[in-house]
């Protein structure tokens, strides 16, 4: 704006002033919402990795939780079947025992098998009526055929006792191979249910220490946001007083240009003519 008559120099120098300090305080603006943009993009993409390495953590956390429940849960699992195995141990040495005592209270007779008897009787009597035997020998031949026939006797007679016994020695048999299956299955279960243990024992660990590493990174990162954070105050709060100081300086130039237009008003006005009466 060019002046006329009128602006004293202070005047104008107190409006160069202005004019120049507004000039740096927008330079200066300039400056620090560029540096306030750099710092917000740092704390940003910061932001956007700690979402991700929480969401990365989550994975081998939850599964590090969830293994330690399963192996646990297989912990526990292990021990009844270990009380299992002793209880099916026990009923398997039992089952031995009895059936060892049934054989026991048998009578020599009544353990004989009447189908064998019958074969050696058999073959006995082949011997005797195809060979031409010494008279000594055919004599004690004789009298195990005697023997024999005495004892098929003796046990034709007892069939009923004898077939009660071979029930009760069947019986005694299948105990011992029940007890025996059954302690057979539950080392095999425990022995499985035991590997399953032990791989997430090493899987947990492995699990942890990926969860760890992604908390450490983000331990770091939240050390970097503070850093951040701290630099961004005082920058937020320069800006604040610049923005105030040039705000204020803005309203009294604009005042000062106001004033400045009403002067050149008045400036140009013309005067009013004096006339002459007659």
């Amino acid at each position: 704006m060019s002046y006329g008559v009128g602006f004293s120099d202070q005047w104008r120098r107190a409006e160069k002033e202005e004019r120049d300090r507004l000039r740096q305080l927008e330079a200066r603006l300039d400056t620090l919402r560029g540096l306030r943009h750099d710092l917000v993009g740092q704390l940003r993409t910061i932001t956007s990795k700690q979402h991700e390495l929480y969401s990365r953590r989550e994975g081998p956390q939850s599964a590090a939780e969830r293994l330690y429940q399963e192996s646990g849960e297989l912990g526990r699992r292990l021990g009844e079947l270990r009380r299992a195995c002793e209880r099916a141990r026990q009923g398997l040495e039992e089952a031995v025992i009895r059936r060892r005592e049934l054989f026991l209270t048998f009578a020599p007779g009544e353990r004989l098998n009447p189908e064998q008897v019958r074969r050696e009787i058999a073959e006995l009597e082949l011997r005797q009526q195809t060979r031409a035997l010494p008279l000594d020998e055919e004599n004690a031949l004789i009298a195990e055929l005697r023997k024999k026939a005495q004892a098929l006797k003796e046990f034709e007679t007892r069939k009923e006792l004898v077939a009660k016994h071979d029930e009760q020695r069947r019986e005694a048999d299948a105990a011992i191979l029940a007890a025996r299956t059954e302690l057979d299955r539950l080392v095999k279960e425990m022995d499985l249910v035991r590997a399953e243990r032990d791989k997430r024992k090493v899987e947990i660990p492995a699990n942890l220490e990926a969860a760890g590493a992604a908390t450490a990174e983000m331990r770091a990162l939240g050390r970097s946001r503070a850093e951040l954070a701290e630099k961004l105050e005082p920058l937020e709060r320069e800006i604040v007083e610049v923005e105030r100081e040039g705000r204020a300086l803005l309203a009294r130039y604009r005042q000062r240009q106001e004033d400045a237009r009403e002067i050149m008003r008045e400036y140009a006005r013309p005067l009013p003519s004096s006339g002459t009466t007659e």
